[in-house]
Order: structure tokens, then C-alpha cells, then sequence
């Protein structure tokens, strides 16, 4: 058998940048990854292959509320779902890490706070190469520098747009996007500005990826073993119960036993713990590091809508997603709760709106749709709930959620329209449901958090302020897990400077 310093289940944010962190540090590491290396192929940049036949999701069932089945929006690559994501990397608000009062409840405060992270941010931002422009954004957290990289220009039809809402005493700001773009050289820039960024594999690996940013420059280390198709099946403890002491793993059809001074679980909210649940046992019969009934619960995925905005107005834009605004993330003046995040996705075609199109749409129609629309993403921040959950039955995925704090949401999106409209009398909002998990109310995975969440108390806590387990001395959560509530920003820079976070308390530990 096998023995590591570390081993990490999970190449995603979470784990693909805690091995960047680590793989300088002299211990020798084992990398699992159930998945393999996303193939660099055409498909990567076509509509239908990626959107309509979800062609890098997993092919796997869940069940949901009723023993319903649902396909689940997620992928198990190198690299995980950042693989797919759109890059928009964008740290959590002060008062995100504070108790917060939402209309439909209490938005709990975080055991660390927001300065205990801008380092990490500014060092995320740096490894992934992150662009934006500070000072912007009037919700902005203090930043002790400006971004690493540039802010990414705004083709004409968005500067309209931008200069517009600036007209009506707006605040958008530049996206934080994280893409190897040279504006100054774009002869010898690695992006290219495309249509193909949001949802879709970068083809040309020029967009920063947990896969291309950390997981393979880390393997030209001696002391780094990358093992693909390589899913973990179950977390064995020693006989007291207090620390892993073999990590089962499946390869192919074959059983392989490892072993580690340190194991460290990203494999997404959902999936780590569900792998902690299954690996129950007579010194932890609810699940490992479940003493406080906590695993599994909470779990938060945001409120979330993709819109089509439509105008008459022709929209050429190939490279979309460079405005954000923040302007009603607190709510305003008439409602002084918060209600979200809204910023530009990537540009549509026709094959991307055509499933939330009437069957019978000609082929003409959608490519004016999409030649006239503009893309937009809202987020709302959805409170942690218990019976929101993740369950294993009979080995099987099971998730439960029920969506809350809904009121400050559709604020958002109704009085984003009238923006829409005060802007362009022709401009009006349909939904765009080719992001979105159609069969069950969970508008996709890509944000899931929270089912592992971390804290000071082990009642009401499975990890501590450094993610490790409470119960179990060598069990680190790493991924989108710990978080105790999730803002209404996309989490990944979260879960990314957290890694990083970890990362130097793991390299110190004894």
C-alpha cells in the first residue's frame, strides 16, 4: 500500500489550487481524480454538443424531492467544473462575512472575516490571472492592490450599454474575468476574445482554469502523482476513529487501498459530502465528522436567472462578459434588504436559445434573437436552510432544496427590466434556459456550497477555522463546502483564496 504526506480527492477550485499551494513544500502528494483531462476537440466550441447534448456533464443520476431522478448540471474533468465555469472571479463583500438581515431571514456571520481573505484574494487573483479595474464598484471590498491584470475593454454595443446606465446614475464596473487576454499584443494573446468562454471548454486553454492554472504545471514535480479515473469510494478510519487512515479508491474496475498523514476532500459540496456519508462507521454512524448532524446540511446554490435581453437594437458583441453591476447588492432606496448581483454571460446563438424557444421558431427567428439580444445573469443570495441536504440512500445522490429569500430576487430582475427599458423603449427580458437545470427547481450546480460548513462550535460545525475536521485530526474539506452562507457573487475566487488559505496552515502543520 501506498503511503503520502497529503493526499487530495479533487483537481477543482478547491483542490487543483491547494496543490499549487503545496507542491513546493517538499511533501509528497497524491492527487485523485475520478475524472480524466477534458479533450481538446472541436466539440469544446460548438453550441449543440456543449448546451444541448451536455456533452462534458456527467451522465450519472440523482434523486431529488418525490425519489424524483435528475441529471445533475456538473462534470468530473481535471480541473472540475472550473473547466466549464465562465471565469468571472469575484470576491464576497465585507458585510458578506457579517450577519446580514435579508428579507426571508439571516444571512449567518463567517468565523473569519473579510481581511482574514484579501491577502488570499490578491494572491488568487494574481494566480489566475484575474482583470478588472478597482474603484469602480461602489460595493467594492477594501483591496490592498489593484487587479493584476488589466480591465477587458468593452466592445461598442456594451460601452453603449455602459455609458447608458452611467446616464441613469449607475455604477457598472469591468467583470473580473480570468482569461490570458493581451489587449496591448493581440497577435501573440493566448485568448482571443471569442463567443465561447461561458460554459464552454476554452479549446485554446487561454481561459484560467483550476486544470491549466495549477494542477499541470504542478506534475513536472517529483514529489506530485496525478492518478485519473480514479473516483474514492470511501474514507477508512482507525479503529478509535479519530484520523483516516486508508482512503479506498476505484480505478477502472480495480480496488486500491492508499495511505496519508493528511487527506483533504474537493470534490464539490455535493459530492464531498456525499463521500463522507458513505463512509460511515461504528465510531461515526452518521457519517464521518458528522457528530453534529451538520453533514450534508445547509446546502446553497444561489438564486439564479439567465435573461435574454431583446432590443432592436443589432448587438455584434463576440466577447460579452465584461460589465457587471452591484448596484442593488443592499437593496435601495424603496426596499432595504439585499437583492443581487446582475452581470453580462457570455454571447448566445441561435442554438443556445433555441430550447427555451417555442419548438416551432424558425431557424431566421432565432438568429435575430440572438443577433439583437443581450445576455444577463442575476444572483441572489439563498439562505442556509438544514433540510436543505444532501443524502446518500442505497449509494445514491440524493438532494433536497427548496428555494428561500426569493423576494429581494425578483425585485432585482423587475427592476432590471425597467432599466432595460428606460434605456431602449424596444428592450425586453425573456428567460434563457439553456444555463439552466430544466427538470427540477435547482438552476444548475455551478454554485453549490455549503454542506460541510466550518465554525468555532463542533455543535453547529463540522470543520474548524482552518477546514479541518473537528472529529477527525488529519480531515481537511477543501472546496466549496465550508461556506457558512454564500453572498450573491459567484464563489469560486472564494473557494479559491480559501485554498490558498489553507494551504499555509497545512504547510505548517506538524
Amino acid at each position: 500500500m501506498e503511503t503520502y504526506d497529503i493526499i487530495i480527492i479533487g483537481t477543482g477550485a478547491g483542490g487543483g489550487t491547494l496543490l499549487h499551494k503545496l507542491k513546493d513544500s517538499g511533501k509528497k502528494i497524491l492527487v485523485l481524480e475520478r475524472g480524466g483531462f477534458l479533450p481538446r476537440e472541436k466539440e469544446n466550441w460548438e453550441s449543440v454538443e456543449v448546451f444541448q447534448k451536455e456533452r462534458y456533464h456527467t451522465k450519472e443520476i440523482w434523486k431529488t424531492t418525490g425519489n424524483k431522478d435528475f441529471h445533475p448540471g456538473t462534470g468530473y474533468w481535471v480541473g472540475g467544473n472550473t473547466k466549464v465555469y465562465g471565469a468571472a472571479l469575484f470576491r464576497l463583500r465585507e458585510k458578506d462575512f457579517e450577519v446580514l438581515e435579508h428579507a426571508g431571514g439571516i444571512s449567518p456571520e463567517w468565523p473569519v472575516k473579510y481581511m482574514d481573505f484579501e491577502p488570499y484574494y490578491t494572491e488568487a487573483e494574481k494566480l489566475y490571472c484575474v482583470h478588472g479595474k478597482m474603484g469602480l464598484d461602489t460595493t467594492e471590498p477594501y483591496r490592498s492592490e489593484e487587479y493584476p491584470f488589466p480591465q477587458i475593454s468593452h466592445e461598442p454595443r456594451i460601452q453603449e450599454l455602459h455609458d447608458g446606465l452611467i446616464g441613469k446614475g449607475l455604477h457598472p464596473f469591468y467583470m473580473p474575468m480570468g482569461v490570458k487576454l493581451n489587449e496591448s499584443d493581440m497577435l501573440n494573446s493566448a485568448c482571443i476574445r471569442c463567443n465561447t468562454c461561458d460554459g464552454f471548454p476554452c479549446l485554446i486553454h487561454a481561459k484560467s482554469d483550476a486544470d491549466i492554472n495549477c494542477v499541470r504545471p504542478s506534475l513536472s514535480k517529483s514529489n506530485v502523482t496525478l492518478l485519473t479515473n480514479a473516483k474514492a469510494e470511501r474514507l477508512i478510519t482507525s479503529a478509535g476513529g479519530k484520523e483516516i487512515e486508508i482512503v479506498e479508491v476505484v480505478v477502472g474496475n480495480e480496488k486500491m487501498l492508499f495511505k496519508a498523514g493528511l487527506v483533504v476532500v474537493a470534490c464539490g459540496a455535493i459530492n464531498s459530502a456525499a463521500l463522507l456519508l458513505k463512509s460511515a462507521n461504528d465510531q461515526h454512524p452518521n457519517g464521518l465528522a458528522n457528530g453534529s448532524g451538520q453533514v450534508g446540511r445547509n446546502f446553497m446554490k444561489h438564486l439564479s436567472a439567465a435573461m435574454l435581453g431583446i432590443s432592436t437594437k443589432a448587438n455584434p458583441t463576440k466577447f460579452q462578459k465584461t460589465l457587471a453591476v452591484n448596484d442593488y447588492y443592499f437593496g435601495d432606496k424603496d426596499f432595504t434588504f439585499p437583492m443581487g448581483h446582475v452581470q453580462l454571460l457570455g454571447k448566445s446563438d441561435k442554438d443556445q436559445i433555441s430550447p427555451s424557444a417555442p419548438f416551432f421558431t424558425p431557424d431566421k427567428a432565432l438568429s435575430e434573437m440572438a443577433s439583437h439580444s443581450i445576455d444577463w445573469w442575476f444572483t441572489g443570495e439563498d439562505l442556509p436552510v438544514s433540510d436543505n441536504r444532501v443524502t446518500v440512500v442505497n449509494g445514491q445522490i440524493h438532494l433536497e432544496y427548496n428555494e428561500n429569500n426569493a423576494a429581494g430576487f425578483r425585485r432585482l430582475i423587475h427592476t432590471w427590466k425597467n432599466v432595460l427599458e428606460d434605456l431602449d423603449s424596444g428592450h425586453s427580458l425573456v428567460p434563457h434556459g439553456i444555463y439552466l437545470t430544466q427538470d427540477i427547481p435547482l438552476a444548475g450546480l455551478a454554485h453549490q456550497v455549503g454542506t460541510v460548513r466550518f465554525g468555532t462550535d463542533p455543535a453547529t460545525s463540522v470543520l474548524d477555522i482552518n477546514c479541518k475536521s473537528h472529529e477527525i485530526e488529519n480531515l481537511y474539506v477543501v472546496d466549496g463546502s465550508f461556506f457558512p452562507s454564500i453572498g450573491a457573487v459567484n464563489p469560486s475566487l472564494t473557494i479559491m483564496a480559501n485554498a490558498l488559505r489553507v494551504g499555509d496552515h497545512m504547510i505548517t502543520y506538524p
